[in-house]
């Protein structure tokens, strides 16, 4: 894993005019629109990991209103399978995209992958441990497959059976500690962690992505040695 995974952050863009202005200056495209921000988050982590998902299939644990989903499909994913306990709540341009089959009303953790399986899952399960997210991931992966899954401290720490700050927010160093050893029990259950990445949005921020929240962190997960993991 390497070393500036968790210490090395990158501040999140400062905002849409000044996004715009520094295209038009560049000669790139502006930053892509997503229906949620989790898309932003993703493709924080498909940057990060360098990730080309061109003509992949993908699976989306926990779509909500389809952020990951999105950010798949304006990266060129072929075909998502968007996968959430609750109805309704996917966004009408993705629900209506042919390239996208919803699952809703279903737990990722009990849901039955396609046959042949999938090129790439991604996840953002709330109230959901690594320790039983990962193990179901792996077994909708295609040979080579990766998973790229959002850790979430404050969610490990409750499954541990340790107790949140009052106001539920960790101090950045718990935090920090806590996603350490999360990935440690992850290299001990047999998952080499191949990249770690802060996520440029706080966990409970507001659209902006600023506003309280913690700190998160996303994965990239294989079914192979953890020997290089530290």
């Amino acid at each position: 894993m390497h070393p500036r995974a968790l210490d090395g952050r990158r501040r999140p863009a400062h905002g849409r005019g000044q996004d715009e202005l520094r295209a038009r200056v560049s000669g790139a495209s502006p930053e892509p629109k997503y229906v949620g921000r989790g898309g932003v988050k993703l493709r924080h982590a498909l940057t990060e990991f360098a990730i080309d998902v061109t003509g992949l299939v993908c699976a989306d644990f926990g779509c909500s209103t389809g952020g990951f989903t999105d950010c798949l499909l304006q990266a060129g994913a072929a075909r998502v399978i968007a996968i959430d306990t609750a109805y309704g709540q996917l966004a009408w341009t993705l629900r209506k995209d042919a390239r996208v089959e919803v699952r809703e009303r279903t737990n990722a953790l009990h849901a039955e992958a396609p046959a042949g399986g999938v090129d790439v899952v991604v996840a953002d399960l709330g109230w959901t441990p690594q320790r039983l997210l990962v193990p179901q991931a792996m077994k909708w992966l295609r040979p080579g497959g990766r998973l790229i899954t959002l850790i979430k401290p404050h969610y490990e720490l409750k499954d541990r059976g340790g107790e949140l700050p009052r106001k539920g927010v960790l101090e950045e160093a718990r935090a920090e500690e806590i996603t350490r050893e999360t990935v440690a029990m992850l290299a001990g259950m047999g998952y080499e962690v191949r990249g770690l990445t802060r996520s440029p949005v706080l966990g409970g921020a507001n659209a902006s992505g600023k506003g309280g929240g913690n700190a998160e962190w996303l994965g990239l997960i294989a079914r192979e040695a953890a020997s290089d993991v530290g």
